[in-house]
This record gives C-alpha cells, structure tokens and sequence, in this order.
C-alpha cells in the first residue's frame, strides 16, 4: 500500500505541474503582441491614432494643385501662416467635435490637427480635414510630423505625386510612418 500512495502523489504532482505549465503558456500567448504586418486595406496603426474615417476622411485645398506645388507648398518663401485658419475657429471646432465625439480629457490635451497637412496641400479650414488628435497619444501628433515632412520632400522632389501623397495620409499616415522607420 506505501508504494501505491507514493505513485498516486507522484501522479498528482506531475498533474499539478502539468496544469501549471499550461496556464503559463495560455497566458503568455493570451498577452503576447505579435507583429505582423497589417493586411490592405487594414490600418496599420491602433484605431486611436486615426480620426473617424466617416467624419474626417481628409479633404484637399483646391487652390494648391499638381501643377503649382512649384509655387505653393514647394516654394520656400510659401507659408502655411496666409491661409491657417484662426485659433478662434479651430478652437470652437475642436470644442464641438470632442462633445460630439464624446472624447475625454480638456482641450488642452488635443492639437486641432489637419489630417492632410496644409504642407500637403490640405483645406485649412474643412471640418472634414480637421479633427482633435490626442496630443498624449504614442503613436501620435509627433510620429505624423514625420511623415508630413517626409511626404512633403517627396512631393517637391518629383518622387510622389501630390494626390498619391495625400491619399497615403489620409488613408493610413502610421503605415507611411512604419515604412520610412525601416
């Protein structure tokens, strides 16, 4: 009989390791991140990052075209200041959409920001362009900078057309930024 209960506790704690080892390895894949790269027409980024597509999907100033970026947005002595609208406007708009949008926090911690940029030829002042990005947000306002000015150089370098670099942005301006991070 000693040598029954020795095997029976033998069993039970292999069991018990069994189980433990299970769970382990359930937990760890239940929390693991796993990268891979997002399919088409899937946002590479969290759903946070991006405004509603619905209610900013970006919109285009008519005035800077594919024939003039050597004017406008490319020329040096061009300014976004001319036609960036007032604080006074962008404040109030920020102020509604995050009501609307039921977003937390106080207004401070948004930036007011054009999806496409006013460097990329973007409306200035077109609700649909416009959208209170999280300024606390990583990815976020900073990582999107980068990819403004790096579509930017590509538009007045000749390597990207301005509707292709508008449309990149729009649609997906972290997946610009995973793909020059490279």
């Amino acid at each position: 009989m000693p040598r029954k209960r020795k095997s029976n506790r033998a069993q039970a704690v292999i069991l018990l390791l069994l189980c433990i080892a299970i769970a382990t390895l359930i937990y760890v894949n239940r929390n693991r991140t796993v990268s891979r790269e997002p399919a088409p027409g899937e946002r590479a980024g969290p759903a946070s990052i991006y405004p509603d597509p619905a209610r900013t999907p970006g919109a285009a100033n008519p005035e800077i075209t594919q024939e003039n970026v050597g004017e406008t947005i490319c020329n040096p002595d061009w300014s976004t200041r001319g036609i960036r609208p007032p604080s006074s406007y962008t404040s109030r708009l920020k102020k509604r959409q995050m009501a609307e949008l039921g977003l937390p926090g106080a207004t401070s911690d948004y930036e007011e920001d054009h999806l496409i940029s006013l460097e990329l030829g973007g409306s200035p002042d077109d609700p649909r362009n416009l959208w209170p990005e999280p300024y606390g947000a990583h990815p976020g306002a900073r990582e999107k900078d980068v990819v403004e000015n790096y579509l930017h150089k590509q538009v007045c370098s000749g390597e990207m057309t301005l509707a292709d670099a508008q449309r990149a942005i729009a649609q997906d301006w972290y997946r610009v930024y995973m793909e020059i991070r490279r």
